[in-house]
């Protein structure tokens, strides 16, 4: 067996064993590299050298947090949370009204992921912000918290694989076409960016054919406790804030995200979030390293795995048998273009699987993708089509992605909302299937 097949399963095996995700990831790079005849301490060399990777990220997401929780700790999330809770609470409810509620928050989170892939390019970094608060919400209308992971992952992955605005430019300009460019120029093959929403459009419509499924699966209503959010009390004072503290947290909102903008780090953007938030007394002085330290702890799993990943991605690159992954599968595809299509979409979901980042996925499948693509007539649409399928495969239901890591820091903030069989699997059933499919029939129709 391929040692980058092998190394997947294993991870994916004990993630869903419910051994940690930091743990499976180190011993599915093992696994792997020993597979492929690497000597062991190659194998630590690789995966040292990749943890660098992963560092930025995971510092980036541990400000955030801290700037999360000193947020929450000026009770205005809450309060609107509370009031609709209070709002749930009186008697006598239409059911209209009560759907009317559930509805209305989950097209809101969808619409925020919007926001934050495109017009306001914070990714992830609205949900430990704005879904712990909703969570007493979610517990008084029952509702199903796996479709929520399911909204948020769909708002996040799909905006950015078929609109070139935000991160959708740099997926689909800068990285899609460009590789793809530089794959096929020794072939002739150009292609140009209008091209990239087009190709990306039947794919597309495979996630929302994923979301309406998962609206059916999850349409029953589920029971939570009442707990504790995390940087949360739930018997906060209800001391009304301050003109000069409403406005200062305006501002820590406003500078959070410019300077995100600016400077292109979360880290900076995060931390003078938090710098003007404690300045508007809010939080005491004493508490305030008490404070940060909730907020990494809060984001500090999604931290590790991400370091994790990175350093798995990194033996898996030095192993050097992705060519002979998909050399192996083009022995099973003969002449079949359909049969290609779907090895060539399936190999890019191990893979995506594996690494947790569609982003860093096209480099390493273009390459071979577009020469392969080529010698069997495909066009220029159907090989963006299938490139850029074939990365963003697996993005959603990989334990180590964002897209999946995101959801969970917000769901999860009062302990109720496992990763793995509540967002992972959840995410992969209902958006690699039909993306699966999407893409293979955007392949053999454009």
């Amino acid at each position: 067996m391929n040692s980058i097949v092998l190394a997947v399963l294993v991870m994916v095996t004990l993630s869903m064993l419910r051994v940690s995700v930091v743990f499976a990831l180190v011993v599915a790079a093992v696994v792997g590299g020993l597979a492929a005849g690497m000597p062991i301490g190659a194998i630590i060399e690789a995966f040292n050298k990749g943890l660098g990777g992963g560092a930025g990220v995971a510092l980036a997401y541990a400000t955030l947090g801290a700037f999360a929780v000193a947020l929450s700790r000026t009770g205005i999330a809450q309060r609107l949370s509370a009031r609709v809770v209070e709002h749930l609470g009186r008697s006598h409810h239409q059911a209209g009204e009560l759907a009317l509620v559930k509805w209305g928050m989950l097209v809101s989170l969808i619409l925020a992921g919007f926001a934050a892939e495109t017009i306001i390019p914070v990714h992830i970094a609205f949900i430990p912000i704005l879904v712990p608060p909703l969570l007493h919400v979610m517990n008084r209308l029952q509702l199903d918290r796996r479709l929520t992971a399911c909204a948020i992952t769909f708002a996040i992955t799909v905006t950015y694989m078929s609109l070139p605005i935000g991160f959708g430019t740099i997926f689909l300009n800068d990285i899609l076409i460009g590789n793809i460019n530089q794959a096929g120029n020794a072939q002739g093959l150009t292609v140009s960016r209008e091209m990239a929403p087009h190709a990306m459009l039947i794919p597309a419509l495979g996630m929302v054919l994923g979301l309406l499924i998962a609206v059916y699966s999850y349409r029953r209503k589920r029971v939570y406790e009442e707990l504790a959010v995390a940087g949360e009390h739930l018997s906060a004072s209800s001391t009304p804030l301050s003109a000069r503290q409403l406005g200062l947290i305006a501002l820590a909102l406003l500078l959070a995200l410019g300077v995100q903008l600016w400077s292109g780090s979360m880290v900076f953007g995060g931390l003078i979030g938090f710098a003007v938030i404690s300045l508007s007394g809010v939080i005491s002085w004493a508490e305030q390293d008490d404070v940060f330290t909730q907020g990494m702890r809060l984001m500090a799993l999604v931290g590790f795995i991400m370091i994790a990943a990175a350093g798995f991605a990194a033996v898996m690159t030095a192993t050097g048998e992705l060519p002979g992954l998909v050399s192996d599968s083009v022995e099973l595809i003969g002449d079949n273009r359909g049969l290609a299509a779907l090895i060539m979409l399936l190999v890019g979901l191990l893979i995506t699987m594996g690494i947790g980042s569609s982003f860093s996925t096209v480099p390493i499948i273009a390459a071979i993708y577009v020469p392969l693509g080529i010698s069997f007539g495909f066009s220029p649409l159907a090989i963006i089509a299938l490139v850029g399928t074939a990365a963003a495969l697996g993005d959603a239901g990989s334990p180590a992605s964002d897209s999946t890591l995101g959801p969970t820091a917000g769901l999860n903030a009062d302990g109720q909302h496992d990763h793995i069989w509540d967002t992972v699997v959840p995410t992969f059933l209902h958006f690699n299937l039909p993306l699966l499919a999407a893409g293979w029939v955007a392949a053999m129709l454009l």
